[in-house]
């Protein structure tokens, strides 16, 4: 009872502990307060308000979840650079053999190497550097700008103006002087488009400078990776920014699909506008026309002709690719040619030939035929049917049908006889009679010999089982002659066993009766046997 009351009661709690926390969150309750007396957003979750169970929270709090690790030795300085700590008068004992100071060695050293060194002299002794040993922290290893002094760029700046300065004044010293000798020379007309040219590659045009700078401006940084498997370069963006992005081209939702991780889209955001006023009719129009068919059609060709054991590939050597491209087409153009020749010669030209006449173009003549009510010819002559040029109802073997016009049992024939054999003599009405006699005697006799079969009843002769064959079912054996065979067969496999026992002189006898091969039958041992192990 007692355990069952604790679990209701902290039941119970969790049931309030959930209802306090939605009215936090629904602003009817005042927020939880940390530590430090900040109050926690109620709408954090509770796997990240809750410390784990090892830091032994009392109360909640957000502390768990700020870096709470600090080390004291980490620092951001950086070096100072050059600078000194003292400055000695005479050589020291452990000092470097050539400047003379205390904070590196001879090997260390980067100053001049001297003819004597301070350790003979004495003299010019160098001052010590200052070392400083600090480990720097996570953001101090991977800064690349620490311990960069920005006041040194200001050096670069002037030396750069001070150029840009010079330039200019050089320039402009340079046009007075054309000016000047322009004003003196009585020929000047004639100079006229020499010192022009001259004094436009000495005019530094700013405007043009300021245009070669606009000109990456639609160039897109962008990480491409290479086959040394770093990743550098970059892609330039071949949509100019005034142009109306893809997207906008129609804001309906079932339009054309647009992808925005490729920018494509494939269909014609507008198919019912008029062509003539479309400038962008979808990526698919650019993929099957112009240059791009030409280079679908051509990757075609080096696959098929690989296929076929060509050595040919388009991306290891594109040109070989290409020039047996336009090989392949002109070879093929000047067979289509040839085969065209071939049928000219074969068949002529109709085009080419003189016209028709007008009879057989329009089917019409003047030659008068007068017929009477039945159709029959009084006045005039029929016009003849053209006929082929093939030979037409020529009948052999007295047959009245050609050969073709009667078909059974998946066999061609004559319809006049119902022949199916082609160079036969037609027989007439005489023959499909006889060959339907034929059919139906031939169908009487098979039926009578099916009646025969079934009344002879089947007698089988009870007969032996021989040497390899299986056991019949009706088998008689003789009990006695069973057990003396068996016997005997218990002495061969003795015998089989042990071959000292084996006699010299074996008979050997063909004849084996039925009770000798049920005993072997019965002695032998099968490999398949499950109870071959139990025998002994």
């Amino acid at each position: 009872m007692a355990t069952a009351s604790v679990a209701f009661k902290s039941r119970e709690d969790h049931r309030k502990q959930i209802e306090l926390e939605e009215a936090r969150k629904a602003g009817l309750a005042p927020a939880e307060v940390d530590e430090d007396g900040k109050e926690i957003n109620p709408h954090i979750p509770q796997y990240m308000s809750s410390a784990p169970w090892y830091l032994n929270a009392e109360r909640p709090s957000l502390k768990h979840q700020r870096k709470w690790k600090s080390d004291p030795n980490y620092t951001k300085s950086w070096y100072d650079r050059g600078a000194k700590i003292f400055q000695a008068d005479k050589y020291r004992k452990g000092a470097c053999q050539n400047c003379g100071a205390m904070t590196h060695d001879l090997r260390s050293c980067m100053e001049r190497p001297r003819k004597v060194g301070a350790k003979w002299t004495s003299k010019h002794i160098a001052p010590d550097e200052k070392i400083e040993t600090f480990e720097l922290d996570y953001d101090g290893k991977r800064d690349r700008w620490n311990g960069y002094d920005a006041s040194s760029y200001a050096l670069v700046i002037e030396r750069y103006e001070a150029r840009d300065n010079a330039r200019r004044k050089y320039l402009k010293e340079q046009q007075l002087k054309k000016l000047e000798e322009k004003n003196n020379n009585e020929n000047g007309e004639d100079g006229d488009s020499d010192e022009e040219d001259e004094d436009d590659d000495l005019r530094v045009d700013e405007a043009k400078v300021d245009e070669s700078k606009q000109m990456d401006f639609a160039k897109v940084e962008k990480r491409v990776r290479t086959t040394g498997g770093g990743s550098t370069g970059t892609v330039r963006n071949l949509r100019i920014r005034e142009d109306t992005a893809k997207y906008l081209l129609n804001l309906d939702v079932n339009s054309a699909h647009y992808d925005p991780k490729t920018r494509s889209m494939r269909e014609d955001p507008l198919p019912e506008a008029d062509p003539n006023e479309k400038f962008y009719e979808g990526d698919n129009q650019y993929r099957n026309s112009g240059q791009a068919l030409e280079f679908k059609q051509l990757n075609i060709h080096a696959w098929e002709a690989f296929e076929k054991g060509q050595d040919i590939h388009m991306q290891a050597a594109p040109s070989q690719a290409e020039l047996l491209y336009k090989n392949y087409k002109v070879i093929k153009d000047k067979l289509k040619f040839q085969t065209k020749d071939t049928i000219l010669e074969r068949y002529g030209n109709a085009a080419s030939e003189e016209e028709l006449p007008r009879e057989l173009l329009l089917g019409q003549s003047e030659r008068e035929v007068e017929y009477d009510r039945a159709g029959r010819i009084i006045k005039g002559q029929e016009l003849a049917l053209p006929r082929s040029k093939y030979e037409e109802d020529v009948f052999i073997n007295n047959h009245t049908c050609v050969w073709g016009s009667w078909w059974k049992d998946h066999q061609w024939g004559y319809k006049c006889c119902k022949q199916t054999i082609r160079n036969s003599y037609c027989t007439g009405t005489a023959g499909i009679e006889a060959a339907e006699a034929v059919n139906e005697l031939m169908k009487s006799n098979i039926a009578r010999k099916g009646a025969t079969e079934e009344e002879a009843a089947p007698v089988e002769e009870k007969r032996l089982a021989t040497w390899g064959s299986d056991v019949p079912d009706d088998l008689e054996l003789d009990q006695k002659l069973l057990a003396e065979a068996l016997k005997k067969e218990d002495i061969r496999k003795r015998e089989e066993k042990d071959e000292r026992k084996r006699k010299y002189n074996v008979r050997w006898e063909d004849e084996v009766t039925a009770e000798e091969m049920e005993a072997y039958r019965m002695k032998k041992i099968h490999h398949d046997d499950p109870m071959k192990s139990f025998l002994s």
